[in-house]
This record gives structure tokens, sequence and C-alpha cells, in this order.
């Protein structure tokens, strides 16, 4: 990767993506009236990073769970899903 430092608090980088991912984003890029493929690329950048945010914010939810259940509810919990998992297979 290769980048180049802006004033515009933007930053030029080169990326390097197969020439199919490329032809697709220049055309998905047209069909939108837009003339590089730069805009789709912070979009799914974006996708990316927010889709980790929901994901760790749920790992966090889970964890702040811990001890909420008496010892006897945790195993019985833990039970069913044992259970539940058997008969999935």
């Amino acid at each position: 990767m290769h980048v180049h430092a802006s004033y515009d608090g933007h930053m030029r980088t080169t990326l390097e993506i197969p020439d199919e991912q490329r032809a697709r984003l220049l055309e998905i890029a047209g069909a939108r009236g837009e003339k590089g493929y730069s805009h789709l690329v912070q979009e799914a950048i974006e996708l990316l990073l927010e889709q980790l945010r929901r994901k760790e914010g749920k790992v966090q939810a889970a964890l702040a769970q811990k001890g909420v259940l008496s010892e006897k509810e945790a195993d019985d919990l833990e039970r069913r899903t044992q259970q539940t998992r058997c008969d999935w297979r």
C-alpha cells in the first residue's frame, strides 16, 4: 500500500485489487453518476468498521452479563444448551 498525506483531512493511497473488482467498481460508480470508485471504497470501509463496532458492542454486552445468573441457573442453562446442540446433530 502506498500512501500520500493531504491537508484536507483525506489521505491518498494505492490499493491493489483484481481487475474484475476494479471493473465492477467502475461499473457501479458509473451507474451512480460518479467518476471514480473512491466513494465506493469509503462506503465499504465504513460498513466494515460499523460491523466490527456492532460486534464489539455485542461482545461487551455479553461480558457484562457475567455473574447475573445464579450458579444453579447457569448450570441449568448450560445443560439445556448442550441438550439443544445434541438434538440439532
